[in-house]
Parts: structure tokens; C-alpha cells; sequence
């Protein structure tokens, strides 16, 4: 007697669906470690470095010093955000979820789409969170110019998304974050995110344009501070999120292909 064949037909937009995203969502904002790095440290740090008297009083840009610290305290939590969700791929490893997805007929490029989604969401909360507290502590700048900035560090932390996802492929789930915490904070500080390229010697203004952070800071900085080469940091963010993107794609076809 013969056993009929199953029938695998290809969901559309190769499962990525609605329902999937929204479990996702719910997944992350019910871990506490994900909501404290996320929301909570990057306001920290901005209450921490960013309300000085002096810099409601220094001009920066179209700005002041506490708006450029509030953006650049945004990016980084956006990074935080971006990268932390991506890289929770390796809790998923670890149990074995990667190698059932082979059995399923979802598409690597979806299940990846539906990651840095939920990625780029989390991003987005903590940047609304730092521009709330920055606004309301002396933060000034023009209406416009926030706007400009917000979207600008939101688009551009889709490089993180996928860097998060790359590393968490590649590395053991129990020592992911500790490995990306400390990686970010000196990206961070050689990108040029805490302290202006300009004022950085030769070699390290060098060394710091080489860095995935230099992108995504200078062009969220520049509706306020337009400084620098724009192109050059354009090139930055498409360069090294096409690199993590491929890597991240291979490192998931190369998981699921172990069953």
C-alpha cells in the first residue's frame, strides 16, 4: 500500500505572516533582560552623561550638547535593541528550533524578515523612550530636525538587527550577550557614537570609519550636527548590513541543513 505523498506547498511570502510577528513580539517583551537593556540602560545613560547644566547652554548643530547626547544615546539603545533581539536566535539554536524549521516549508528569507522585524520595533521603542526623557530634561533642537534624526537612527540600526542575527548564529547561546554587551560599548566609543570623529586624532578617525557604528551615528546626527562625509557613512551602513545580512542568511542555511 502506498503512502501518499504530503502536501509542503510554499506558503505565501514564504510563511512570513502577521500571526508569527505578533508571537514574536510577545516573546521578547515578556523577557525582562530584553526590556532593561533596552529600554531602561540607554535613558540611564542619557540621564547619566547628557543632563549637565553647561550643555542645555552649549550650542551643537541646530542644537544643543544635551540634543546631540540625547541622539547619540538613542542610536545606542537602538543598537542595544537591534542587536540583543537578533541574537536571541542562539536560545533558539540551543533548543533545536533552527533544525525544526527544516521540516517546515518556511522560506530562511522570511523567518529572517520576521526576526529583524521584531528587532526593528524593540529599536524603535527605545528610541521614543530616550527622546522623551531627553525632551523633557533640556534636550533642544528643532521639531523637525528631532523628527529627522529619530527616522535616521531607526532606519539605520537595520544594520544591527542583522548584525545580532549573524552573531547569533555564530555563537553558544550562554555566552552571546556577554560577548555582544562589551563589543557595542567599544564599537560605540571607536565609531565615533560618545565623542565626535572631528575630534579624534588621524588614526582613529581612520580606524573609526571602518566601524559599523560610524554609519548609523553620523547619519542620525546630521539633520542636527551635519558634519563629515555623508556619503561616506551611507556607504558605511550599506556595506556592512549587506555583509550581515549574507552571513546571517548562511549561518541559518547551514543550521537548518544539520537535521
Amino acid at each position: 500500500m502506498s503512502v501518499p505523498a504530503v502536501d509542503r506547498r510554499v506558503p505565501r511570502f514564504g510563511g512570513f505572516s502577521l500571526t508569527f510577528l505578533r508571537l514574536e513580539l510577545r516573546r521578547m517583551l515578556r523577557n525582562r533582560r530584553t526590556v532593561i537593556f533596552t529600554l531602561v540602560m540607554p535613558a540611564a545613560f542619557f540621564l547619566l552623561f547628557g543632563t549637565d547644566g553647561s550643555y542645555r547652554s552649549e550650542s551643537a548643530g541646530s542644537g544643543n550638547v544635551t540634543a546631540w547626547i540625547m541622539v547619540s544615546m538613542a542610536v545606542y539603545g537602538a543598537m542595544i535593541a537591534t542587536t540583543s533581539t537578533g541574537a536571541m536566535v542562539s536560545i533558539e539554536r540551543a533548543a533545536g528550533w533552527s533544525r525544526q524549521l527544516r521540516i517546515t516549508p518556511l522560506n530562511p528569507v522570511a523567518y529572517i524578515a520576521i526576526k529583524i522585524v521584531v528587532a526593528m520595533t524593540l529599536g524603535l521603542v527605545s528610541i521614543l523612550v530616550v527622546f522623551a526623557i531627553g525632551l523633557s530634561t533640556g534636550a533642544d533642537l528643532p521639531f523637525a530636525d528631532l523628527v529627522a534624526c529619530g527616522v535616521l537612527a531607526w532606519v539605520c540600526s537595520l544594520v544591527f538587527a542583522a548584525f545580532g542575527l549573524f552573531m547569533g548564529y555564530l555563537l553558544p547561546s550562554e555566552n552571546v550577550m556577554q560577548i555582544l554587551g562589551p563589543a557595542l560599548a567599544l564599537m560605540s566609543f571607536a565609531g565615533g557614537l560618545f565623542l565626535p570623529v572631528s575630534e579624534m586624532g588621524d588614526t582613529f578617525a581612520t580606524i573609526a570609519k571602518l566601524t559599523p557604528v560610524y554609519g548609523v551615528g553620523e547619519i542620525a546626527r546630521w539633520p542636527l550636527d551635519p558634519g563629515g562625509t555623508f556619503a561616506v557613512a551611507v556607504l558605511n551602513v550599506v556595506v556592512w548590513t549587506t555583509l550581515f545580512v549574507a552571513g546571517a542568511a548562511w549561518r541559518f542555511r547551514r543550521d537548518t541543513a544539520r537535521v
